[in-house]
């Protein structure tokens, strides 16, 4: 019998490990991916953030369309300030600007879940000497690059 939930592994002292730690400890080949029930706390952070994100941007996104569909008159009055109907500022202006906000947001989340689970996205410098020789490094044909 295989333990799949890894967000509540016990330390050698009896304490329970850090989500960085146990992030650390996670085979993700092994894992099984789930969009509806991610099998660790990572994923299942993550997902949260994604689909909180997808809710806000269908609202904002077909929230004005369908307003107009459903309450015409208020949609399609002139706004006295800038002469636009209401429908047309919020899916001109209204949209793009929800939808870059957005896109912000969703990298702050994110980045404090790489903080949250100890993910470190630097790469070691192209030709350093980070435990191998630049010589051995791999080419994208599989080959050795000379």
């Amino acid at each position: 019998m295989t333990d799949n939930d890894t967000h509540d592994r016990v330390e050698t002292d009896g304490g329970t490990a850090s989500p960085a730690q146990a992030h650390q400890q996670t085979d993700y080949l092994n894992e099984e991916v789930n969009l509806l029930k991610p099998s660790t706390a990572f994923m299942r952070d993550h997902l949260r953030v994604v689909w909180t994100s997808f809710v806000i941007w269908a609202l904002i996104v077909f929230g004005p369309v369908t307003l107009t569909a459903v309450a015409p008159g208020p949609m399609t009055q002139t706004m006295p300030l800038l002469g636009f109907p209401l429908h047309y500022f919020l899916v001109a202006f209204g949209a793009p600007t929800g939808a870059l906000i957005l896109a912000a947001v969703y990298a702050r989340k994110r980045d404090a879940l790489d903080e949250k689970y100890g993910i470190d996205h630097t790469t070691p410098e192209a030709g350093g000497d980070a435990g191998g020789d630049a010589g051995d490094a791999t080419a994208t044909d599989g080959g050795v690059e000379q």
